[in-house]
């Protein structure tokens, strides 16, 4: 289980946020300007916020207060973008070799290339190593992103609207796909979605964001059924939710 807090201020944005990670992924929905992808990145440690704190499983990552902020490199963990910022002059094994070796000499060369090599296997894209990553489909470089993402062992997996950048039917076969390896990966993962079709998928929870705090917690079809505030019934009205 991995538990999140984070309380304090970015900009004008007042922050309250409190959540257990258990039994799979939670997806974290709202509207624009929520705070979403800015929860996120401060739990990354790409955004500082003015104030408060972040506390992620019991670990302090900022405290304004006490002086604390944790770089991004020692937080032990993983992002993928929306564009998936893979490397395009290195070839599909290359960027997922690159975040092996980032992590510092533990593993010779060869060992990371096996390495790299078992991942991309397990994600389907192993016939797609010897490739650069301007040659790939939008649904296999989202296979690659989170085999790079993979490497890096990280104690929690950040997903920031990982199928906005696909087409229709993309999307529904990288949903299929992300919605089985997922459920099966014993990683506590967060995913920002403002899409009903991806949150009813991919969440063993999903927890509504309303200005900074969270306002209902629960599975998607619970949320939709029983709305705990009128912004929350407006939120998901008309929202349509694809099979």
């Amino acid at each position: 289980m991995l538990e999140l807090r984070i309380t304090g201020r970015l900009g004008a944005l007042e922050l309250e946020v409190d959540l257990e990670m258990k039994g799979g992924p939670l997806v974290l929905v709202g509207p624009n300007g929520a705070g979403k992808t800015s929860v996120l990145l401060m739990i990354l440690g790409a955004l500082t916020p003015d104030a408060g704190r972040v506390v992620l499983d019991g670990h302090v990552l900022f405290d304004a207060a006490a002086r604390v902020n944790v770089p991004l490199e020692e937080r032990g963990l993983a992002y993928v973008p929306q564009d998936y910022a893979l490397f395009p002059h290195l070839t599909v094994l290359g960027n997922v070799e690159f975040a092996l070796r980032s992590r510092g000499p533990r593993r010779t060369r060869r060992a990371s290339r096996e390495r790299a090599w078992e991942l991309l296997e397990e994600l389907g894209v192993a016939d797609l190593a010897d490739r650069r990553v301007r040659a790939l489909s939008g649904g296999e470089k989202q296979r690659v992103a989170l085999a790079r993402a993979l490497a890096a062992e990280p104690r929690a997996l950040l997903f920031d609207e990982p199928l906005s950048a696909l087409d229709v039917g993309a999307r529904r076969e990288v949903r299929a796909f992300l919605r089985s390896y997922l459920s099966k990966l014993s990683l506590p993962t967060i995913i920002v979605t403002h899409d009903a079709a991806d949150a009813a998928a991919l969440g063993h929870r999903t927890a509504v964001l309303e200005a900074g705090r969270i306002v209902q917690i629960g599975e998607w079809s619970e949320i939709r059924a029983n709305p705990a505030s009128a912004f929350v019934a407006e939120l998901t009205r008309d929202f349509r939710t694809e099979e």
